[in-house]
């Protein structure tokens, strides 16, 4: 069985999807708010890239929720990037 492109990216966004789930649920054993909150933007980021490879790769019509969700997947992904370059350690700031 060969692989082909879709099933590719299926997978991708699937090892992406479980990434950035996880990084959701250990941000709330973060205790750290920094941290939390990059590690919550992480997460965002991952998952609904996710989202937007796998409406990529769909062969079937969009319906009203993946429409909704093909909208507002680049503004969440936009705004958790614009919050993690804003967060990033100040040069010099490094352990």
């Amino acid at each position: 069985m060969t692989l082909d492109v879709v099933q590719f990216s299926f997978l991708i966004s699937l090892a992406a999807l479980v990434v950035g789930a996880s990084l959701w649920g250990l941000a709330f054993l973060e205790k750290a708010p920094l941290r939390r909150m990059r590690m919550t933007d992480c997460g965002t980021v991952l998952v609904f890239s996710s989202i937007l490879l796998r409406f990529a790769g769909q062969t079937r019509p969009l319906n009203a929720i993946e429409w909704g969700l093909a909208l507002l997947s680049p503004l969440f992904v936009a705004a958790a990037l614009w919050r993690l370059v804003r967060t990033h350690c100040p040069p010099g700031a490094e352990q």
